[in-house]
């Protein structure tokens, strides 16, 4: 191992920088989703039609209630992904497959969300502007949301330690 970077003997049989790597970099992944996807619900929401039709206070719950739970559903895909595909060495190493478990979790959860609020329940519907992605009749500011944020708020979650890593590598 890398030095710095091997595993020392504690009371719980690992290092304490190992310890902390994981719940620093998911602290700042979930600090980063939650304020990107407030942003984004605000930013994309003259394409639903309660843009329109609602209140000023509909429009804000609008944004704030899915916000939230858009970081129930980051919180869950992330988890699922580190469940399934990480080890004791991520956040420094093996994070691809996170990453891409992370993104198909969560943007598989957001094309049935779509499905389910505007066909079935019809909770909410676009307006005519909200470009439509063929095929899955989703529209593409949801899928983009699903995609772009996790995929920046990983890389800015995982910097500081691929940045050390990368520093103790140098320095072997």
């Amino acid at each position: 191992m890398i030095h710095g970077f091997e595993r020392s003997e504690g009371l719980r049989g690992s290092s304490k920088l190992a310890d902390s790597a994981w719940l620093r970099s998911l602290r700042r992944y979930m600090t980063f989703v939650a304020v990107a996807n407030l942003i984004w619900e605000f930013a994309h929401l003259p394409l639903y039609t309660l843009w329109e039709t609602g209140t000023l206070q509909e429009i804000v719950f609008a944004a704030v209630h899915c916000t939230g739970g858009d970081i129930l559903i980051s919180l869950a895909s992330i988890m699922l992904a580190l469940f399934l595909a990480g080890d004791h060495h991520w956040p420094y190493e093996n994070d691809r497959r996170v990453l891409w478990l992370t993104v198909c979790f969560g943007l598989g959860y957001t094309i049935f969300s779509e499905w389910l609020n505007i066909v079935i329940r019809e909770a909410w519907a676009y307006r005519d502007i909200m470009p439509i992605v063929p095929y899955l009749d989703a529209g593409l500011t949801p899928m983009l949301q699903w995609i772009v944020i996790p995929v920046v708020a990983y890389w800015w979650a995982t910097l500081p330690c691929k940045a050390q890593y990368n520093l103790a590598a140098s320095h072997a």
